[in-house]
């Protein structure tokens, strides 16, 4: 499929030869048993019971807080207002780098990526955003939905040095609504055994992907990574 970056209107093509990728036709899914509506969908999953439904909270919780503070991973979740293309980003760091405010009010420092900003640029557009928080040996994780806007205020960003550098921004994310999730996904996936990590072998590095994508070349990728790796993240 042709893959446009969220919001920039750009297009990645598969190989050195400028091929887009073939887009799987509406034609070729089958449409027999679709759910099309809101009313048949709580006709086949039913209406979710007792608390589940009065889970949402309009403000981080002792718990919320907690869990984030011993968080050292999350996921970023924007979309474009124009076309609505969706877009998520991983966003890691030391247990507490995400920096909460106050009761309903966070702040995710920037480190340095890959100068993409799509996170940036879909937010400069709708700022609606969702994150999920994770714990490594916690099954549960925390889901956190507000709107987002981007700052560089040198009060906060001085509260968010890393390794002795500051980020060069940071995401105010004010809260709609918060809720903890059950693990039952991360259980069902066994997550945190280290016993079924995949071997660094067993799959190609990077550079090899870029190299077999577009024709990059695969070990002046592979060492540069490295080299950002070890020196580079912040």
């Amino acid at each position: 499929m042709s893959v446009a970056f969220p919001g920039r209107g750009k297009r990645l093509t598969d190989g050195p030869a400028g091929n887009t990728l073939s887009a799987t036709s509406e034609d070729s899914i089958m449409a027999d048993g679709d759910i099309k509506s809101i009313e048949e969908l709580v006709e086949h999953y039913g209406e979710p019971q007792g608390y589940i439904g009065e889970k949402e909270k309009p403000a981080l919780s002792e718990h919320c807080k907690h869990f984030i503070a011993l968080s050292p991973f999350c996921v970023l979740s924007t979309s474009a207002a124009g076309d609505g293309l969706a877009d998520c980003s991983p966003r890691g760091d030391a247990p507490g780098f995400v920096h909460v405010i106050d009761d309903t009010t966070i702040a995710i420092p920037d480190r340095p990526g890959n100068r993409r900003t799509d996170t940036f640029h879909n937010i400069l557009e709708n700022p609606e955003v969702a994150i999920m928080f994770t714990v490594p040996g916690l099954n549960e994780v925390l889901r956190l939905n507000g709107r987002a806007r981007l700052t560089t205020k040198p009060a906060l960003l001085e509260k968010m040095v890393a390794n002795g550098k500051t980020p060069l921004a940071a995401l105010v994310i004010d809260i709609r609504y918060v809720y903890f999730h059950c693990g039952k996904a991360i259980v069902r996936a066994d997550l945190w055994n280290a016993d079924k990590q995949v071997d660094r072998k067993d799959f190609p590095t990077l550079g090899r992907i870029n190299a077999d994508w577009y024709g990059a070349d695969a070990d002046e990728i592979d060492a540069r990574l490295k080299d950002e790796y070890a020196n580079k993240l912040y």
